[in-house]
């Protein structure tokens, strides 16, 4: 049987790839969208607070009220969608796509693809936290799931590992809950998520967050029964004498998302910082077909960002199905004096526009961005949470191009 050939052919169904699917379908694509959940929104569907919509909507919206004006448009759109569906397998040939649906196995061939998987949460084994290995330990996200979806508490008692905007939301949901947070532990000198966050959610709850601390150990045999948290110095190592011995059944986990890369990893150039595939400001990798948006290329902190580079991947996917997409010459941007993050990984000269993302290592305040000693911008504050975006127009990158790199730098000004 010959595989259905469709335009574009979206991978995952969060934010970045319903807003792929939408634009590429508007776009005039004969668009499929792939999800294996049963329902479409990824993890909005368990961010039941608020703090979404307020670039793209102009309004503070939930996670499920933001998935459901995405699906909305999506659904307009014309975009084919099949839920319940897992990709296992992407050939370079067609390329093809390999796919269980609950119909069984199918193999799709398309003129191009969005890949928007998502990241996943780094798990507790990566840490290599001594001591036992008891119930009680979780990633943020699950324990956010089980909360808000499926109405269980994970403990009575919790401290929080990690001062991500997930770790710091789910300390308030708990303390809401009536779960008493014994403390946030933060590795860095300074907080992990959104000053907001920060604000909202511990200081407003009088939880106490600990910066320059870890956890040393872990206690319990069946159930957890505490951790000894310890203070470190800036290389992380523990200081002797500041380890404190703090009571809890629960132990949360929110220390990072991984992009999610398994199933193109194998011909796809992936960046060594952000974890994800090398893209240009179409999102295009530099295999020409694939497309990737959202956090399977880097970690954004805004939601809305990710539907807009979606939003602007679906279009580049739609166009390049057509062979209307230029291709122009690529033009490495590099890291340099205090950027950590950073896509796209190129520009492209025949491009109208771009959005430049980038993140520092540690707070700053009064900088500029310079890039390539062409463009220059000033930021009042730089946060290591907060991804900064440089807007480029199109004469600003036709003078970019002309370098045979441009390298991205935070100065202090």
């Amino acid at each position: 049987m010959r595989a259905p050939e469709v335009d574009v052919l979206v991978v995952g169904a969060g934010a970045a790839g319903m807003a792929a699917a939408t634009a590429a379908a508007r776009a005039g694509a004969r668009t499929v969208l792939l999800e294996r959940g049963e329902r479409l929104g990824g993890v909005l569907e368990q961010c039941i607070h608020p703090g979404f919509g307020l670039h793209r909507y102009r309004e503070e919206l939930t996670g499920p009220e933001f998935a459901h004006r995405l699906r909305a448009e999506l659904e307009d759109s014309g975009a084919e969608i099949l839920t319940g569906t897992t990709v296992l397998e992407i050939l370079p040939d067609g390329p093809r796509v390999k796919a269980v649906t609950p119909r069984g196995l199918r193999k799709f061939r398309s003129r191009a693809v969005v890949w928007a998987a998502g990241a996943r949460e780094r798990p507790f084994g990566a840490l290599r936290i001594p001591g036992t290995r008891p119930a009680g330990i979780f990633t943020a996200g699950l324990a956010q799931r089980l909360l808000d979806l499926e109405g269980l508490l994970p403990g009575r008692r919790a401290v929080i590992l990690g001062s991500g905007d997930i770790g710091l939301i789910m300390a308030r949901r708990l303390h809401l809950e009536g779960v008493e947070v014994r403390a946030v532990l933060e590795i860095q000198p300074f907080p992990g998520g959104l000053t907001r966050n920060v604000v909202q959610c511990l200081q407003d709850f009088g939880i106490p967050l600990l910066l320059s601390h870890t956890v040393a150990e872990v206690h319990g045999r069946k159930r957890l029964e505490g951790i000894t948290a310890v203070k470190v110095d800036a290389r992380w190592n523990p200081l002797p004498g500041t380890e404190r011995y703090i009571e809890a059944d629960a132990l949360v986990l929110s220390v990072g998302l991984i992009p999610e890369t398994r199933l193109i990893e194998g011909f796809v150039q992936l960046d060594p910082v952000n974890r994800g595939p090398k893209v240009n400001g179409s999102l295009q990798t530099d295999v020409p077909w694939l497309f990737a948006a959202g956090n399977c290329v880097a970690v954004f902190d805004l939601v809305d960002t990710v539907a807009a580079l979606g939003e602007r991947a679906g279009i580049a996917a739609a166009r390049y199905a057509r062979g209307e997409l230029p291709s122009g010459r690529k033009v490495p941007l590099v890291r340099g004096e205090n950027v950590v993050g950073l896509v796209p990984s190129y520009l492209n000269g025949a491009m109208g526009s771009v959005a430049v993302h980038l993140r520092v290592p540690r707070p700053m305040e009064g900088v500029t961005v310079d890039l390539g000693g062409v463009v220059r911008r000033r930021v009042r504050v730089a946060r290591p949470a907060e991804m900064i975006e440089i807007r480029l127009g199109k004469e600003e990158i036709a003078e970019l191009s002309r370098a045979p790199q441009v390298v991205v730098e935070v100065k202090p000004q």
